[in-house]
């Protein structure tokens, strides 16, 4: 989605008919300062976002940026200073602090991931468990946290899960279908819970196999039946139950790529706050 459309549906959302208690209190020619401050150590993401909302009430407003998304910011660090008309300020805080707030929030937790299996040779990746409207920038947070992108919507990849195969005749048939059918430039990804749903993705064609759910142990036995395939490389992704603590062990089984829902889902909105005054 259009980033602007986005803003422009925040705002509406938050102003609705009006600013009641600013349009009562602060006459058009009044200007200000605001000062953005981050209340605890983070990792920025959202900066162009928060600038854009305050440029969309008032085209003047000056955002002088003190950092830039993906740099890591100390606790009681300004990140921003912005200059224009008070009523703009005063209108676009919420919206321009929920943004930063939401995305420094993914951008934090996607850092933290990325750091525990910093050296190792496999990757972090989202998954589609996105805030409804706003995939682009949480997806864009996650990139600026240092992990990657899954894909981005059912449109740009092919993965057959369970309730595809509990709708068809059977992994493998499901499997050598979308093989037979995809375009040269689409891989085909299956979701495997056992080892036996693993030889079944192998012998269908799968060009990636997600484990799903699976324990250390049985992640191992899946990737040694995988990699003991020698027709063509397959790519290993695990997935399920990713928490930060457990990834290094995941990582560890020799896997490609570890996808974690809650990169987006579950990472906790960072405290950044704005403070005013009259100019």
């Amino acid at each position: 989605m259009d980033i602007r459309k986005i803003i422009d549906m925040a705002l509406a959302e938050d102003l609705g008919p009006g600013d009641i208690t600013t349009s009562m209190l602060i006459s058009d020619d009044v200007t200000a300062k605001g000062v953005i401050t981050a209340e605890e150590d983070i990792v920025l993401a959202g900066m162009m976002i928060a600038e854009e909302v305050f440029k969309r009430l008032d085209p003047d407003v000056v955002f002088e940026r003190l950092a830039g998304d993906g740099d890591s910011i100390k606790s009681g660090a300004v990140v921003a200073v912005i200059h224009g008309r008070g009523k703009a300020l005063l209108t676009g805080e919420r919206g321009a602090l929920n943004f930063l707030q939401r995305l420094s929030g993914i951008a934090t937790l996607s850092r933290r991931y990325a750091e525990v299996i910093k050296g190792l040779p496999v990757r972090i990746v989202d998954t589609r468990k996105t805030t409804p409207g706003l995939r682009s920038l949480e997806k864009y947070a996650v990139r600026v946290g240092g992990c990657r992108n899954h894909r981005y919507g059912l449109f740009d990849g092919i993965l057959i899960k369970e309730n595809h195969i509990a709708l068809t005749s059977g992994m493998m048939d499901a499997t050598a279908i979308a093989k037979a059918k995809a375009p040269h430039t689409l891989k085909v990804e299956v979701e495997a819970k056992t080892v036996a749903e693993v030889k079944d993705a192998v012998k269908g064609g799968a060009d990636i196999i997600m484990l799903d759910n699976m324990d250390i142990s049985m992640m191992r036995d899946a990737v040694k039946v995988i990699r003991d395939y020698k027709e063509k490389v397959i790519v290993i992704e695990a997935s399920g139950g990713m928490r930060l603590e457990r990834v290094r062990d995941v990582a560890s089984t020799g896997v490609d790529i570890i996808s974690v829902g809650a990169l987006t889902h579950s990472a906790p909105w960072v405290n950044i706050s704005m403070d005013m005054e009259k100019q």
